[in-house]
Formats: C-alpha cells, sequence, structure tokens
C-alpha cells in the first residue's frame, strides 16, 4: 500500500470495511476523507488518527456528494482512490416490507454509490491516474429470500460498475467491484432477524480480510474481486 501523503476517500467510513479501509490508510502515513451520516461512528473510525478527516454526508443526496467532493480537493488534494460503500441492508420477504424502504434500499446502496462514482470518477479521469473500488455483494449474483431489496440494489450495483468499467478502460483509472460473501460489520446485524438464513454458509469474514483482497486486486487487470475466494 503506498498511502504516504496521498488522499483517499471513503464513503461509509463510520464503521465495518470502510473504517478498516480508513484506518489502515491512514497507519500507512495517508491522508482519508471519511464521509457517513453515523457522526458517533465517524468519531471511533478517526480516534487516535489525525490523518483522518471527518465529514457527514448523505450519499443519497447527488448535490451534496457532488459539493463535497469538490471541497475535499479543493482543501486536501487530489484523490488518488475511492472506496465506495455506504450501504443499508434491512430485511423481510418482499410482500410484508414497505415499499418505502424497499426503494429507500435502492436509493441509498445503489443511489449512493452512482452518485458517489460519478462525483470522484471525473477528476481522476482528468488526472489519469486513481482507483475507484465499489462494493457490491455475493447476493448481487445470488439472490435469496428475505434479501430481496438489499439482492436488486446489488445486482444493479453490478450492472453499473460493469458497464462504466468498460466505458473508461485504458484510460488510466483502475475500477473494483468488489463482491463479499458475509463480512462481520454492523451490516450484517441489520439482517439477524433471519438467523438461518444468516448461519448458512462459512463464517463471516473479518473486513480487515476485505481490505486484503482489495489490495492484492490493484495493478492488476480483473474488475471483480470475491473476496471469499481471494483471503
Amino acid at each position: 500500500m503506498q498511502a504516504a501523503g496521498k488522499l483517499i476517500f471513503v464513503a461509509g467510513a463510520a464503521s465495518g470495511i470502510g473504517r478498516a479501509a480508513a484506518r489502515r490508510w491512514a497507519a500507512a502515513g495517508g491522508v482519508v476523507a471519511a464521509a457517513d451520516i453515523n457522526e458517533a461512528g465517524l468519531a471511533e473510525t478517526a480516534r487516535g488518527l489525525p490523518g483522518i478527516h471527518s465529514r457527514l454526508l448523505d450519499v443519497a443526496d447527488p448535490a451534496a456528494v457532488a459539493i463535497a467532493v469538490k471541497e475535499i480537493e479543493a482543501q486536501l488534494g487530489p484523490i488518488e482512490r475511492v472506496y465506495n460503500g455506504a450501504a443499508i441492508q434491512p430485511t423481510g420477504l418482499l410482500i410484508e416490507q414497505d415499499p418505502h424502504e424497499i426503494l429507500r434500499v435502492m436509493q441509498i446502496n445503489y443511489g449512493g454509490l452512482v452518485n458517489v462514482s460519478l462525483a470522484t470518477l471525473p477528476p481522476m479521469l482528468a488526472r489519469g491516474r486513481g482507483v475507484l473500488v465499489n462494493f457490491a455483494s455475493i447476493v448481487g449474483w445470488m439472490p435469496s429470500m428475505h434479501f430481496g431489496a438489499y439482492s436488486a440494489s446489488k445486482f444493479a450495483q453490478v450492472a453499473f460498475t460493469e458497464v462504466l468499467h468498460h466505458e473508461n478502460r485504458g484510460r488510466g483509472v483502475q475500477i473494483l467491484c468488489v463482491c463479499p460473501s458475509q463480512v462481520d460489520t454492523p451490516l450484517r446485524a441489520q439482517a439477524l432477524s433471519q438467523p438461518k438464513i444468516m448461519q448458512v454458509g462459512p463464517a463471516p469474514q473479518s473486513p480487515e480480510s476485505v481490505v486484503d483482497a482489495i489490495e492484492r486486486a490493484i495493478g492488476g487487470r480483473r474488475l471483480f474481486v470475491f473476496a471469499r475466494w481471494h483471503t
């Protein structure tokens, strides 16, 4: 990891993989713009690491995201890497879920990923360098009952990121779509109302192991990072 003096933007930095990535980058001498709507979580992410600069941000608001990215680059310098991972994961049978909740999952998970991608990618393309890491999930390939809303948002993230990758190949910016299986994060706790489903398959992997898998993929040629099989 060549982080010293370089700026990473982390959306969803208050917990989980985002927190792990932010703290590792700062510990390696890098500068972190850590964004989330969870103020207490951001404070915990930044604890003891002065290189982390926290910012409250609703990724579902495209105007707010665009303003934040411009201000961050003006204050901290060019963004060299983006971890785009803000998400929610309420579960339940689709027919029993409030449609507003289903659409909110799409607005935050897919809409937020789109907003951050479209705000951060053009400046990196203009400079001809950078890495955009979009977080999807294995359920973006293999839907499960009770996860219909979440899976739909992850399918959308996979499709968007794959097309974005192909449209911008050869322009100096690497685009990755990370699709882990279960990860031991607070996001997973939102689905523990379905304990039988969450107990199927291998034990949850650590956020740090996903960050490790991403680091191994950076500089390579693949688009998808299926973290469970590369840790």
